[in-house]
């Protein structure tokens, strides 16, 4: 499995270099030769590998075009050097420790099920970057991916409560979980009702992770999970195509466990609650039905229309029990919705909050990380849609209103805390089109946003 440690390195005697090639200012002598006989012309992407005298690898090339340097073009050098210890040279200080951060995200591979682990490249940390802070960030990321490209049958509801204690573990952190049966006893109605059909090895839980919860001058931020292992649709069973890739249905779960290490291992000045309910959406005897009305933590009641939409009922007992914490700052993440997609396509994930100062925040960090957000309205005129007439709420929002994205995110405003901020990613956790760098499969999104905003809030109040 993919460690930072094993892509960034802080020194070799044996790296080669990777230099710009910025517009007209191309290779010469020998190695222009070999960039015509190659076609390479410096364009923005492109890679040049230069061979020695001896015919070895002497150095890279890449072309960087005329305009500022796209720092995402580290992760795909991470794919398409040769393997080898490499290095940067002639990159400012801003780009090149751009390019390391991007470099070791696109180093990830998930082998697990591999036989062998091909060699990788590796970069050597340049002068002045903070090698221990970008391992760190990485590997939240990883962490993430791997959680997300692990089949279900390997990362069930006890998977994801292991990887949560093992973090909890790493940290110090205290943690509990409510399981099966006792979710009832508990109040966490809608976590039961959605998880209840799975096998009892696979039973529903949830999960809460509390650090630095003594401090109680400082801060508290929770952190909530949408930790659906795998989601059939329930009995309004999902066609084939859309089952698929069900197992990164815990996406949000794995995001908030990366989020939660990152703040636990830089030792923010905060306290830190997570929540995650983690169940799978199975298909028995005993599955919610259409048409039922359930409880939530809360007590508000909701009509099921959709049992395939089961995440937001999951996250309504979760934000509920979030909300008793009174917390300063709350963030979802949630592989939620298609509509999501629909409306933006899969590598942008909506951000929902009714908080000016936080969208700011987030959006800028945003755009400062190449991490990126895109605001969505919490449009008042659509909350109709989603009140039933037999029950509070509907889980499934009223065809009129089609904005299937807002709508969910409006149904889980009835049940985010009323302290604080609150914001909803509704993610997509995955890359459907494998390029290099970007392999097929389980991404972060919005990860090193929110850790950013959350570091330029809280660090300097230490």
């Amino acid at each position: 499995m993919t460690a930072a440690i094993d892509v960034l390195i802080a020194a070799s005697d044996a790296a080669l270099p990777v230099r710009p090639a910025r517009g007209t200012d191309g290779p010469a002598g020998a190695a222009a030769v070999w960039a015509a006989a190659h076609d390479f012309t410096g364009k923005p992407g492109q890679l040049l590998i230069v061979p020695g005298p001896d015919g070895a690898p002497d150095h890279a090339l890449l072309g960087v075009g005329d305009k500022a340097v796209d720092a995402m073009a580290g992760r795909a050098l991470a794919a398409r050097l040769p393997a080898g210890d490499w290095r940067l040279d002639g990159w400012s200080e801003a780009e090149s420790h751009a390019l390391a951060l991007a470099f070791a995200l696109g180093a990830y591979r998930f082998d697990r099920y591999k036989a062998k682990s091909a060699p990788r490249p590796r970069l050597v940390s340049p002068p002045g970057f903070d090698l221990t802070a970008t391992r760190a960030l990485a590997d939240a990321c990883f962490l993430v991916r791997r959680m997300v490209d692990t089949p279900a049958a390997d990362m069930g509801p006890a998977e994801i409560e292991a990887e949560a204690r093992q973090l909890a573990e790493a940290h110090g952190a205290s943690i509990s979980v409510t399981a099966g049966d006792a979710l009832l006893a508990a109040n966490y109605p809608a976590v039961h009702a959605v998880g209840r059909a799975a096998a009892p090895h696979r039973a529903p839980r949830l999960i809460e992770i509390g650090w630095n919860l003594d401090a109680t001058d400082r801060p508290l931020i929770a952190l909530v999970g949408k930790g659906v292992a795998f989601d059939s649709g329930g009995l309004d069973i999902k066609q084939a195509a859309g089952m698929r890739n069900m197992k990164k249905d815990m996406g949000g779960a794995a995001h908030v466990l990366g989020l939660a290490r990152l703040i636990m291992g830089a030792r923010l000045p905060v306290r830190l609650v997570v929540l995650v309910a983690a169940v799978e959406n199975a298909i028995s005897g005993d599955a919610f039905r259409p048409g039922d009305v359930l409880q939530t933590r809360k007590g508000l009641t909701v009509e099921v229309g959709n049992t395939d939409a089961e995440g937001r009922l999951i996250l309504a007992d979760a934000l509920t029990r979030a909300g008793e914490h009174s917390p300063d700052l709350t963030l979802d993440f949630a592989t939620l919705t298609g509509a999501a997609r629909i409306a933006l396509g899969p590598e942008l994930p909506p951000l929902y909050t009714d908080d000016e100062t936080l969208a700011a925040d987030l959006l800028a960090a945003a755009a400062r990380v190449g991490d990126p957000l895109w605001r969505l309205p919490l449009w008042p005129g659509y909350r109709t849609s989603v009140e039933a007439e037999i029950a509070d709420l509907r889980n499934d929002s009223a065809p009129w209103a089609q904005a299937g994205s807002v709508t969910a995110a409006l149904f889980l405003q009835s049940f985010a805390p009323q302290t604080g901020a609150w914001a909803h990613l509704d993610v997509f956790a995955w890359n459907p089109r494998a390029r290099p760098g970007w392999p097929e499969g389980g991404e972060a999104q919005g990860l090193r946003a929110a850790f950013d905003m959350l570091e330029r809030r809280y660090a300097a109040k230490g």
